[in-house]
């Protein structure tokens, strides 16, 4: 009987694909992957220290690995950003963790795995590899419509918020062959869109040509045949360019949608977490966006509550979010991550009451804005990349405008992978409603 794995993932689009990239690795081993852990001889958690909720729920996760089938406790491997932060304190911490594997040792799990198994352990591995490349065409893709690739690891900006350049180390980037090579066999396997990932994506620059920036490589993947859609995550403002704008504009493959952080809209603020970039700033460069592609749909992330956050700072980062008027966003209350230059810092000196309230406020504000976009998508036609059965009903299905609005509408599952044109039919504040117009490609 084969072994057997099962892989449980925290965190952003990074750690999903890495437990792609450690599937497809372990499936390379010899061992299939199990349905549930019980059934399993190797459960890997793959971590993020991002948010501290999903830290806790490593600790949960761990409470409940039991016997597998055979009534052996499976070797447990945690991996991802809490075992690069915590490394052999996680053996200390949790009895029943047997391998910690940090974010840039990642390639070395199943190695790890058996010398644990001949009595050979090496039991944590946390150092600094600076190889970005990963073994070519082992990727197991969870999705059959959406392929990530990644093309920088790690960060040097240091925002004084931000756990990525503790837990991901320096920025490092993958040469751009590679990174095309990947995508064109993505592509031959049917991935329709591809997601180029980084800390910060649009700071690539090639390490095998010169000449080749964010806007370059960019063009490359808009040549690769098959591919339909491009996507990215996540960029920096003060790393979008004239460069990358008109590439943008250019490209019909590259999906108008923006994720553009602006994490707070007090330029004070903004100065403590070392954003490097002012509130005035950030608009103006809305304001090219928009000249560019008055189309574009703008996304964003928000801190709210970060250390010295005033009430009228809170009201500048309202006015801001009214301003730009997001298609979505992503928002969080404030918590010191270790390591961080606001830990060492900054006195964590918001009140967990104003943090709460201030959450509430702004969320409540941007699911209005949103409600708002929705309805004037209403009567009109959009091109949908089918992409999954709807999660309302099994009857429908579900895909992504190119402005990344999740539509709901009744199809047979034949068109699953497909673009195709629905008509909007009703709204609600995060999804829209249509009918099938017809079949693109």
């Amino acid at each position: 009987m084969p072994r057997k794995y099962f892989i449980e993932t925290f965190g952003c689009q990074m750690n999903v694909h890495d437990s792609e990239r450690l599937a497809g690795l372990l499936d390379q081993a010899g061992y299939e992957a199990a349905v549930a852990p019980n059934e399993a001889d190797l459960v890997v958690i793959n971590t993020c220290s991002v948010r501290e909720r999903a830290e806790d729920r490593l600790y949960t996760e761990l409470g409940q690995v039991a016997e597998n089938a055979s009534g052996r406790r499976p070797i447990v491997a945690v991996t991802g950003c809490v075992a690069q932060q915590e490394g052999s304190a996680l053996l200390r911490r949790g009895r029943r963790v047997d391998l910690v594997v940090g974010t840039q040792a990642l390639a070395r799990l199943p190695e790890m795995v058996a010398d644990l198994e001949h009595s050979r352990p090496e039991r944590v591995d946390i150092n600094p590899y600076d190889n970005v490349s990963f073994p070519f065409g082992v990727t197991k893709r969870s999705d059959p419509v959406k392929a990530s690739v990644t093309i920088i690891e790690g960060c040097n900006d240091f925002c004084a918020f931000c756990v990525v350049p503790y837990t991901r180390g320096h920025e490092r980037m993958r040469p751009s062959g590679e990174i095309v090579d990947e995508v064109r066999l993505a592509a031959s396997q049917g991935h329709r869109e591809i997601q180029l990932l980084g800390q910060i994506v649009n700071h690539y620059a090639a390490p095998d040509r010169p000449d080749c920036d964010f806007a370059a490589l960019l063009e490359l993947v808009h040549e690769v045949p098959g591919v339909e859609r491009i996507r990215f995550a996540s960029p920096h403002p003060r790393h979008v360019t004239t460069r990358m704008i008109g590439a943008m504009q250019a490209l019909p493959k590259v999906c108008r949608h923006l994720h553009l952080p602006v994490q707070s809209g007090s330029t004070d603020v903004l100065a403590r977490m070392r954003r490097r970039h002012t509130r005035e700033d950030y608009l103006a460069l809305v304001e090219r966006i928009r000249t560019a592609m008055p189309d574009i749909a703008l996304s964003t992330d928000v801190i709210v509550g970060f250390p010295g956050e005033t009430a009228q700072d809170f009201e500048d980062t309202l006015s801001l979010v009214k301003t730009v008027g997001y298609h979505s966003m992503f928002s969080f209350k404030y918590s010191e991550r270790p390591n961080t230059l606001a830990t060492q810092r900054l006195p964590d000196d918001v009140l967990a009451a104003d943090k709460t309230s201030r959450i509430v406020e702004l969320q409540n504000t941007q699911k209005g804005i949103q409600e708002g976009l929705h309805r004037q998508q209403v009567g009109h036609e959009v091109e949908v990349l089918v992409d999954s059965t709807s999660r309302r009903r099994e009857s429908e299905l579900a895909g992504r405008t190119p402005g990344n609005t999740v539509v709901n509408f009744e199809a047979t599952q034949s068109l699953l992978g497909q673009l195709v044109r629905v008509r909007i039919t009703d709204s609600g504040p995060y999804s829209l409603r249509g009918e099938l117009a017809q079949r693109v490609g």
